[in-house]
């Protein structure tokens, strides 16, 4: 939050209520306008950031972290309702005004404290959800708080996680997990009325999501009415539950007005420091009311759903990253294969993580760029416990080179996304970053966040949680009832066994439709992967950098471990190529043909690779596998028409690696009860029950 010294005149200001001039700046809902930061002298010497939007200072004369924990952390009663949470209950706080940061480092303190003293919280929540229309960027925000870390020491480490997991200034949804708190914090870049009306929550169902606590940081109607309109207020309606809190420093008129509107009882009390009075709020709606109070529907407001054990079926990365998911709520999930972990698709030697970039005007809605964003931060945390646990890395941060030859986007929308994300290099930068010499790059797309993901070191990562099991059972039937449901099959001795369990996700890829007839029959796509150890001669010439044109290729070193899913020379250099794309044919024997396929596609494309890339294909090695597709070409993501408790994780085509993280959390959260890091319209998109999926492919 960031407020004026006219303390006394109610008058606030933050970087997310922007004046009408401002938001002309912004000319679309997915354009980011960062906040712009001047720094000033205060009274006692100090130099303090200042909006230069608006001329305010971030942080008053008074102290700010104490105003903080006064204002949101004591008037929405969070020490004591926090430490009597249950096991596996969510807790949901929103904010409107991520600003600084200082409100949510202020809870993540006390959510640490009362964690420590309270073991019984071990399972316990904590979801943070926030909006900001004008973000501050990491350098600025990087200075400034390093001013808290300086004058409240007991923050440095939290402020230190914070800006590593900072997302880049790009509209939607950013999910940043803290996993050793149980802590989830989205904050959803964009105009907040329309970023809230994305969360969603169904209403019919027993565990819809419901936000516990407002934090509401606005500065003040009497100056801009952004955070303050009936938009924002319908929203807090419909987001809030009986008993839930709302805390805020203004007592306008049109506030109190506004909140009693919406459901929500008033109360004004002593404010902090020079600020004589603020308000507290709770929910007392008696439409809620009158419903928590139904008959018809047994609500349980973010109550943990009975769910303590998950079976998943197929251990591609799908359903490892939804048993990671589950594991990391305090689910047990039985992970089920017919043969092993890996064994289908996912188990390539490397996946390219790389965006498929959209034009920013879409971006908030584009699965493969959340998706991505996601990842890329799951990845680079997982290397953390690799790295502990004595495993090789999960993410080889390598950057790419897209030539766009197979874009649906030019340099010139490139140039609006930030630097950190995606840009466009000169041609000598091109050239040297790629190693290429006569390639014609003056269109170039550089994703520098990019990487090589290693599955075989993602599988040992996952499988080393303790609440996540394998089993080898080949699946042959799958039954429902009220209170459970139940996988029968055979198990690695040909045995007849059967398992029950709360729920069910079926990540069986082309499989899936044979477990369920109600999981869409996909279209099959036959890719097969090639590689080769190149000579210390072809090591100096090939592309220093994985490179995007019809297909990919990428350099790597094979790592210990990785000979247990693939043919390669571990700890040596191999050049990967590819892929191959044969529709309607679900073979994974290897062929020669299409080794010649992917070669002829990258010398296509780069011409130079033609004296270097080996014309006598019979010492390289390959891997084949069955993509899967949907008509409109997005996975399939939910719960099965007419079922409680069987769900469905497939069909990520070519991008698993990438969506399949931020798809599994969306999971997750529908089946627990919590807020998803996807809009309620995306959730529609990818329903296992959308129109699209009713008509059988011909």
């Amino acid at each position: 939050m960031s407020k004026s010294t006219f303390e006394s005149k109610d008058i606030y200001t933050s970087s997310s209520t922007p004046s009408k001039n401002t938001q002309l700046l912004s000319t679309h809902s997915s354009n980011i306008t960062p906040a712009k930061i001047d720094w000033q002298m205060d009274d006692t010497g100090n130099m303090v950031p200042v909006s230069g939007e608006f001329g305010d200072v971030y942080f008053s004369h008074a102290d700010g972290l104490a105003e903080s924990r006064h204002v949101f952390l004591a008037h929405n009663q969070l020490p004591e309702r926090l430490a009597n949470l249950a096991p596996k209950q969510c807790f949901t706080i929103a904010e409107l005004g991520f600003g600084t940061g200082l409100n949510f480092l202020a809870t993540w303190q006390l959510w640490q404290q009362l964690r420590v003293q309270n073991p019984k919280l071990a399972t316990a929540k904590l979801h943070f959800i926030s909006t900001e229309k004008f973000p501050i960027p990491l350098a600025d925000l990087t200075q400034i708080l390093a001013l808290w870390g300086q004058r409240a020491p007991e923050l440095t480490t939290l402020i230190e996680l914070l800006l590593e997991a900072y997302p880049p200034l790009i509209a939607g949804c950013h999910r940043l997990n803290f996993f050793d708190d149980n802590l989830t914090v989205d904050i959803w870049l964009g105009d907040a009325a329309e970023s809230l009306a994305k969360l969603a929550n169904n209403p019919s169902s027993s565990h819809a999501p419901y936000v516990d606590a407002w934090f509401l940081d606005g500065f003040a109607p009497s100056c801009n009415s952004t955070l303050w309109a009936d938009s924002i207020f319908a929203q807090m309606q419909r987001l809030s539950c009986p008993n839930t809190t709302a805390a805020t420093y203004s007592c306008a008129g049109i506030v109190k007005r506004a909140l009693q509107d919406c459901g929500f009882q008033i109360k004004k009390v002593q404010g902090f420091g020079r600020k004589r009075e603020m308000l507290t709020a709770i929910m007392t709606d008696a439409a809620k009311l009158e419903e928590s109070n139904s008959d018809s529907t047994d609500h349980t407001y973010n109550q943990p759903a009975h769910n303590s054990h998950s079976i998943i079926i197929g251990a591609g990365v799908s359903g490892l990253l939804t048993a990671w998911s589950l594991a990391n709520r305090g689910i047990q999930v039985t992970l089920l294969d017919k043969s092993a972990p890996l064994a289908g698709a996912s188990g390539n030697p490397r996946a390219l993580l790389a965006p498929k970039m959209t034009p920013i005007h879409h971006v908030d809605e584009h699965l493969h760029t959340i998706g991505y964003l996601y990842s890329s931060r799951l990845y680079r945390r997982l290397n953390i416990d690799a790295e502990k646990s004595g495993l090789v890395p999960i993410l080889e941060p390598t950057g790419a080179l897209d030539l766009l030859m197979k874009a649906n986007i030019g340099t010139e929308q490139i140039a609006d996304y930030p630097d950190e994300m995606a840009t466009t290099l000169s041609y000598e930068q091109a050239q040297n970053v790629s190693g290429l010499k006569t390639q014609d790059l003056s269109e170039n797309l550089y994703l520098p966040k990019s990487g090589l993901v290693n599955p075989q070191a993602l599988k040992a990562t996952i499988l080393t949680h303790p609440l996540i099991h394998f089993q080898q059972v080949d699946v042959k039937s799958i039954s429902e009832t009220e209170a459970s449901v139940c996988i029968e099959g055979n198990n690695q001795n040909k045995q007849a066994i059967s398992i029950n369990a709360d729920n069910v996700v079926i990540c069986a890829a082309f499989e899936s439709h044979q477990l369920d007839k109600r999981i869409f029959d996909c279209r099959k796509i036959r890719g097969q992967l090639s590689w080769f150890t190149p000579t210390i001669e072809q090591l100096k010439i090939l592309p220093k950098i994985p490179l995007k044109y019809s297909g990919y290729c990428a350099l790597f070193t094979a790592q210990a471990g990785d000979g247990q899913l693939n043919t390669v020379v571990e700890e040596q250099p191999q050049f990967l190529l590819g892929a191959s794309f044969i529709r309607n044919d679900t073979d994974i024997d290897i062929r020669q043909e299409e080794h010649q396929i992917s070669r002829e596609k990258l010398v296509t494309a780069i011409p130079e690779m033609g004296s270097v890339i080996p014309t006598d294909l019979s010492l390289w090695q390959g891997r084949a596998g069955i993509r899967t597709q949907t008509p409109d070409y997005h996975p399939i993501v939910g719960v099965l028409a007419d079922s409680k408790r069987i769900w469905v994780m497939s069909a990520m085509g070519a991008k698993g690696y990438a969506i399949a993280p931020i798809c599994a959390e969306a999971l997750t959260d529908m089946m627990l009860g919590a807020f998803a890091p996807l809009s309620t319209a995306m959730l529609v998109r990818l329903s296992p029950n959308r129109t699209r999926l009713q008509t059988p492919l011909t």
